[in-house]
């Protein structure tokens, strides 16, 4: 399909390296547009990269993003349905993941990070032949949307455009007499009606025209309106296909064991006993790890109580959490240290006034997706066959090219239960290749155990911050100087995922939510330091976000009071200037009735953030008891996410992150002990349960911005807004989390 398929030209390490030198000559046969049309090796007639008409007369969608429960498999193809004219609810309409990863499908919007409409120039240009031959087909930094909006309403109009041409020809009429119908083009002359499956053969002849003309807001029928879910009844009836429910002909089942100190390494194995029991068929040395493969998932967790395991970490750094807090702190008040804002004069504004000071901190945090970290791999010579729900499929590829030298690659992407950023790495895949070599042309099918996943997750970085402010005569902030220590993800992430390493204390990431803060203050400063430990750190639902909004809207809070303000007009004030945060500040006052006179033994927190192009504010409503129970009643939240696909989506994803937050908030900490992690499973590493989920009210702003997006940015208003409602029932501040830190409990 198309004019350039990435199989027939893989990129390694030394493309991303920066190594490998690429002619604009060549580049420029890289199809990042998708529109062409093609005949497929089944037959089937591919209208572009993301709509294919099977001889049965089935249309079929192709979308590109891993669905793992945020709803892409819906919202994409109502984008492509809108334009093209066809009923999403249809029988004969179907979505897929597409197996072969096209340059067109990498996500531009979150390598570039920027909107599509606002690709310019040669750099971007450069940008997207570049990562369409990498093939970054990534799902991640709520971008789906962000990234498809007009890109994917183009090809959906592209292809109508075409039937309706061919259409026209057919007939030999006027294009202009006719007009693309549920599924069909209809004759305005005859009344005569083609469906798309009796024109797709034609079709594959037409030339795309970029230039179409996409529909205005207006004549929508499905964007912006809510849609029930297409994979969802898949879901309820069991016969969704997630990585873990993989199953072959003949195959085998692995679980490892890895070290419990990061960075330890297999120094012996006595693994006799292990072999002894029924159904085990093999013990594999994976260097970090030791896997066991045997007939059953049940049988290879036995026996890994049956291994005699010596793993070696002489080398390693043992932390303790209490470690960890003391570096941050060292690092704050001493480290090497970057600025990346400097606005005013913050020394002079600051010299002999009043300086309010606070510390706040947050702890490493695990991901705990719902479906176990699993995939499964089948390894006959040179060729490997792949099943995994991972959210850059590429690694899929290039982990059986490293691991064995793999000359051919069958991938097959499967649905997630859960990613939040832990499936976008590729430790599962590189074990499953590795113990699937070990058996030779078997698949063998990888399952973490809980505990395993547990003790051994990319972790959402340790972190804390210190922010000083001095305030006006008014009571606002004159000055905000801040700075941030955290472990940066970046190296860590390059280290484990990357053919390079990304330095961390300019990494811009490292200040998300900070760096572009959109209060008004007239002297402000924002630095970071940075600490180096062996825990893996990943990307977490928000990254970033989750701790600096605490840290900045725990503190904006605290100011509000010393200065006497209400809290919601405080934040009205800084942001007056600001149009879209502003508006949406009156609707979440209108929304949680904010001025209102709350009980006694009740409190009432405000959180507003911007994250991933997307702005929400959040009122949390809850009740305090005298011994420190902490019930959260109500949760009001308001999104402006620009324009809306599907708002079911949108308040689903504002629910989801809102209870995501709330579990980290209430109960979540992954703690160290002579460098190995202490939590083991649910039932010390908490979740909300349904007896802790509050009443979660939705208002989605109505605007015709470009989307935003809404995977994550429900999350970090969590943090302060829970906080400050503590503050407002008890008057206790609340600095760290989670909040049982602080005696507080929620039963």
């Amino acid at each position: 399909m198309g004019k350039f398929t990435r199989r027939a030209f893989m990129v390694g390490g030394a493309a991303v390296g920066g190594t490998l030198a690429l002619g604009v000559g060549f580049l420029s046969t890289i199809d990042t547009s998708g529109y062409d049309a093609a005949i497929a090796d089944d037959g089937s007639f591919a209208l572009n990269a993301w709509v294919t008409i099977k001889k049965d007369g089935t249309i079929q969608f192709a979308v590109p993003r891993l669905e793992m429960g945020q709803g892409v498999f819906t919202s994409l193809p109502m984008l492509l349905a809108e334009e093209l004219e066809v009923d999403l609810s249809a029988d004969n309409v179907s979505v897929v993941h597409p197996q072969e990863n096209l340059p067109v499908y990498a996500n531009f919007a979150m390598m570039l990070r920027k909107h599509p409409e606002q690709f310019s120039g040669a750099g971007d240009w450069l940008g997207k032949k570049m990562f369409g031959l990498m093939g970054l087909a990534g799902t991640g930094g709520s971008t789906s949307i962000v990234d498809a909006y007009t890109p994917l309403r183009k090809a959906g109009a592209i292809a109508r455009e075409m039937l309706i041409s061919a259409a026209a020809k057919q007939w030999g009429i006027a294009k202009s007499d006719c007009f693309a119908e549920n599924g069909q083009v209809v004759s305005r002359l005859s009344d005569d009606k083609l469906s798309y499956g009796d024109l797709a053969e034609a079709v594959s002849k037409e030339t795309p025209d970029e230039n179409v003309r996409l529909k205005p807001k207006k004549d929508f029928k499905l964007v912006g309106k809510p849609q029930k879910r297409v994979d969802i009844p898949s879901k309820v009836n069991g016969t969704a296909k997630f990585g873990v429910d993989v199953v072959t002909d003949d195959m085998l089942f692995g679980t490892v064991m890895q070290s419990p100190v990061f960075g330890g390494v297999v120094k012996s194995i006595n693994d006799t006993e292990a072999l002894k029991l029924k159904g085990v068929k093999k013990v594999v040395n994976l260097g970090d790890a030791v896997g066991v493969i045997a007939d059953s998932y049940y049988k290879a967790k036995k026996a890994l109580d049956y291994l005699d395991v010596e793993f070696d970490d002489s080398a390693v750094t043992k932390l303790n959490s209490d470690d960890v807090s003391r570096m941050l702190r060292e690092a704050i008040e001493t480290g090497e240290e970057h600025e990346f804002v400097h606005e005013g004069d913050v020394e002079a504004a600051s010299n002999g006034q009043e300086t309010i000071e606070a510390y706040y901190e947050v702890p490493y945090l695990a991901h705990a997706t719902m479906e176990p970290i699993n995939a499964t791999a089948c390894v006959d010579g040179d060729k490997v066959e792949i099943w995994s729900g991972n959210q850059m499929p590429a690694n899929m590829e290039s982990v059986p090219k490293d691991v064995v030298n793999a000359k051919a690659v069958t991938p097959h992407i499967m649905y997630a239960g859960g990613g939040f950023g832990r499936r976008v790495e590729k430790d599962a895949e590189t074990y499953a290749v590795k113990m699937a070599a070990a058996m030779p042309g078997v698949p063998v099918k990888v399952i973490y155990s809980r505990e395993e996943d547990m003790q051994h997750d990319v972790y959402r970085p340790a972190a804390a911050a210190r922010l000083k402010a001095v305030l006006g005569s008014d009571g606002y902030p004159d000055v905000l100087d801040t700075k941030v220590g955290l472990q940066p993800i970046m190296p860590s992430f390059s280290k484990r995922n990357l053919p390079f390493e990304i330095a961390g204390l300019s990494e811009a990431s490292n200040m998300e939510g900070l760096q572009h803060s959109k209060y008004e203050v007239p002297n402000r400063r924002l630095k970071n330091s940075i600490i180096e430990t062996n825990v893996p750190v990943g990307f977490w639902r928000s990254v970033s976000h989750t701790h600096n909004a605490f840290f900045l809207e725990g503190f904006v809070d605290e100011l509000a009071h010393k200065a006497g303000h209400d809290p919601f007009e405080y934040r009205q004030h800084l942001l007056q200037g600001h149009k879209r945060l502003s508006a949406l500040l009156a609707e979440l006052k209108k929304q949680a009735d904010w001025g209102k006179p709350v009980p006694k033994g009740k409190g009432r927190g405000i959180a507003v953030h911007e994250s991933f192009l997307s702005y929400v504010g959040e009122v949390f409503d809850i009740s305090l008891s005298e011994d420190g129970e902490v019930t959260v009643d109500k949760v009001t939240c308001v999104v402006d996410c620009g324009s809306v696909v599907n708002p079911d989506t949108v308040k689903a994803q504002m629910e989801s992150g809102i209870i995501f937050g709330l579990s980290a908030a209430l109960f979540g900490e992954i703690t160290l002990d002579d460098g190995a992690v202490e939590q083991t499973n649910f039932t010390d590493y908490e979740m909300v349960k349904m007896r802790h989920a509050p009443e979660i009210s939705v208002t989605i702003m109505e605007n015709d911005e470009l989307p935003g997006g809404v995977g994550e940015p429900g999350t970090p208003p969590v943090y302060p807004a829970l906080a400050n409602a503590i503050f407002a029932a008890g008057g206790k501040r609340i600095r760290s989390m989670p909040i049982t830190k602080h005696g507080y409990s929620s039963i």
